[in-house]
């Protein structure tokens, strides 16, 4: 059922419980990166867990990567992927 013209879906704003989740979270933001960091950099910590520190270090700094949706041909190839063909008439 719709709201009325000008009546809030939500009178009551944002649970203030979230905000101070969200407040504390944030205040470990710090430590959080230091560890990160640290993770990436130990080369005797397994490949996958230096991959995923590395990915959310570079997500929080420069934001996450965009998916770009590709179109494929009716095989199932990307379009930019297909062999290209040049028909030559002769005369």
């Amino acid at each position: 059922m719709p709201f009325e013209k000008g009546q809030s879906g939500n009178p009551g704003g944002r649970p203030k419980a979230l905000a101070e989740v969200v407040a504390a979270a944030r205040e470990h933001t710090e430590a959080a990166l230091n560890t990160l960091a640290r993770i990436c950099g130990d080369d005797t910590q397994p490949a996958a867990a230096r991959v995923t520190a590395a990915n959310a270090l570079l997500d929080r700094g420069w934001g996450k990567a965009t998916e770009r949706k590709q179109a494929v041909d009716e095989e199932g190839r990307p379009m930019d992927m297909r062999p290209t063909f040049v028909l030559t008439v002769e005369r």
